[in-house]
């Protein structure tokens, strides 16, 4: 077989295949056997009649044409696989010679992925949320630990905001009581705002011993209902004296007020890091594609699309449930779903065009250390060998499409490393701090933690 190619304009090559008169009579013989399997001849069973007989009843056209049909799409992907050309649609096909007799050939007209720049990509720019810690988030979370230590006394008052009532409380409507809304002996923390949107205020000013009767809209339903509420106790709740010895005495691992402030100032930190890590992949790619001035071509959104409504259809029915029946209740239609669905699948090709971009123009390569790191890691999330998981990318013809996909995590990665990351305060905040020293990008947008050897 010879092959060459021809670019074409609009992101479009001609492949150009020629295959000679010896080695494709090896494809006219694959077709006669498979003919003879279809057709039976007296005395012979199915699939051993011989060719001469086959050929004498039928002719050479039926097994050319099958040999043509069969053999061709085969010969295309060899001469694509030999000159990288890195199809996005199904090519147009042309046969110029050899249709009846002697060598074929073909052409093929094929849409390839475009090449592009992106300008603007080493000083893009980050918007995240602070996570700085305030004093109004430490004192609240302080608060919150104070709490759990804290012990409810009687009073003898009204009650305010913040008290804890004891109460016995009845709710019907049209005279039939409401599951969940009939307790007796419940304590209640005023200020929740729990149960109705007025229900604190009511009990604002009650006394031990008042019963409340009144009507009001349950949360979570539409119709009022009849309460019924009687104040049972009225308790305030007393926050501990703190110092040293209180801390060592009831805080574990702490010995001093402020090595357990500082503690919790770092775990609000931490919360608010992994916030912020949790969006920071969807952000950064939505910023990197807002630099892409091209349109995604059309087959690779198409492909991305129905690779997105696969995967959700698939997730129902993993989960057992209905998609038209969710769809019904959160009010979507189907024309929603997919122009939902389309959004995403063209940023995500777009991320797709701009990060191969990146990779040719920072120089960043693929070995097969990568690879095979590559392959452990999927090892692991499949419950399989990395020999297994490497022989099946080698039998499907897919090493190409997870060289690929390496080489665009590995790109992430280097833009995630160049990136300049301010919060809302205009404060810059340095990457390591942002990312952690220990990262990975899943190709969805998101930041995830390594585990063992993920690359």
């Amino acid at each position: 077989m010879k092959s060459s190619v021809e670019t074409l304009e609009g992101n479009k090559v001609k492949v150009y295949v020629e295959i000679d008169e010896a080695e494709f009579e090896t494809d006219i013989e694959s077709a006669f056997r498979a003919i003879a399997r279809e057709v039976k001849l007296p005395g012979f069973r199915n699939g051993k009649a011989p060719r001469k007989l086959l050929e004498a009843r039928i002719g050479l056209g039926p097994a050319r044409e099958q040999a043509l049909r069969d053999s061709i799409p085969s010969y295309l992907t060899k001469a694509v696989q030999e000159h990288d050309v890195d199809l996005i649609a199904t090519p147009s096909i042309e046969i110029t010679s050899g249709e009846e007799a002697g060598a074929v050939e073909f052409e093929a007209e094929c849409e390839v992925r475009p090449e592009i720049t992106v300008p603007g990509y080493g000083g893009l720019r980050v918007d995240i949320d602070p996570i700085d810690v305030d004093d109004e988030a430490f004192g609240s979370a302080l608060a919150a630990q104070l709490k759990g230590h804290g012990s409810l006394e009687d009073v003898d008052r009204s009650v305010a905001s913040g008290d804890y009532v004891t109460l016995d409380m009845a709710a019907t409507r049209d005279g039939e009581e409401l599951a969940g809304l009939n307790i007796e002996d419940w304590s209640y923390e005023v200020g929740q705002g729990w149960v109705t949107e007025d229900f604190d205020d009511k009990l604002l000013g009650a006394k031990e011993g008042d019963e409340l009767t009144f009507s009001s809209i349950p949360k979570g339903t539409e119709e009022e209902a009849d309460f019924t509420v009687k104040v049972t106790a009225v308790k305030s709740l007393l926050l501990p004296d703190v110092d040293d010895q209180w801390v060592e005495e009831n805080i574990g691992e702490f010995t001093d007020v402020a090595s357990w402030h500082e503690s919790i100032r770092e775990q609000l930190a931490e919360s608010k890091l992994n916030g912020v890590r949790q969006t920071l992949g969807q952000k950064v790619t939505d910023a990197l594609v807002e630099l892409v001035d091209v349109d995604a071509p059309e087959p690779m959104v198409e492909q991305e699309l129905q690779g997105r409504l696969q995967n959700l259809v698939r997730q129902f029915e993993a989960q057992g449930m209905d998609l038209g029946a969710w769809m019904s209740a959160t009010g979507q239609s189907t024309e929603d779903l997919i122009s939902n669905f389309r959004e995403q699948a063209v940023t995500s090709v777009k991320a797709d065009l701009a990060l191969r971009a990146i990779a040719v123009a920072e120089n960043i390569t693929v070995d097969g250390e990568d690879l095979e790191l590559e392959y452990t890691r999927l090892a692991m999330q499949f419950n399989d060998s990395s020999d297994n998981v490497r022989r099946a990318y080698e039998q499907n013809g897919a090493v190409s499409e997870l060289y690929a996909s390496v080489k665009k995590s590995k790109a992430f990665d280097w833009l995630l490393r160049n990136i300049e990351f301010v919060d809302s305060n205009g404060k810059k905040l340095d990457a390591d701090t942002v990312l952690g020293h220990d990262h990975d990008y899943d190709h969805d947008g998101d930041i995830e933690e390594e585990e063992g050897d993920d690359s």
